[in-house]
């Protein structure tokens, strides 16, 4: 998840190589699939046009706490602006992985939330549709 111009969140077990499919829109505006085989830093420097990114590991690398964040929702934070989130109370370790990154972290509760199995950005992404008249 982006929670910054060049910072996201991120489970540990796609750090490594990860495969993507690229969506774009041709010039006769025809949408093209293309897939990408690579390390998701990479990936992510090359379509963001940046020299550096922060891939800030939820449960901070660590195999027990990354798999019970992640269960919890850990990575899925609601970027409210530009290096500011909004997040589960119960993923405390990821939270601090944020704040040292410099991420302003905004913490609310969890407990009803997520039985619905999802995290702040999940609740609250904007729906578009276009207009069927």
């Amino acid at each position: 998840t982006m929670v910054d111009r060049d910072k996201f969140t991120v489970h540990p077990n796609i750090l490594s190589s990860i495969t993507v499919f690229v969506m774009e829109l041709d010039e006769n505006r025809k949408m093209k699939i293309t897939q990408e085989d690579g390390r998701l830093e990479d990936i992510l420097k090359e379509h963001l046009g940046l020299d550096h990114v922060t891939l800030i590991e939820c449960g901070r690398g660590s195999e027990v706490d990354a798999a019970r964040e992640q269960w919890n929702d850990g990575s899925n934070t609601l970027a409210i602006a530009p290096g500011e989130v909004v997040v589960y109370s119960r993923n405390y370790v990821t939270n601090r992985s944020l704040e040292e990154a410099g991420i302003k972290v905004h913490t609310i509760p969890s407990a009803e939330l997520s039985r619905g199995r999802g995290g702040p950005r999940c609740m609250s992404m904007p729906l578009w549709r276009e207009d069927p008249n």
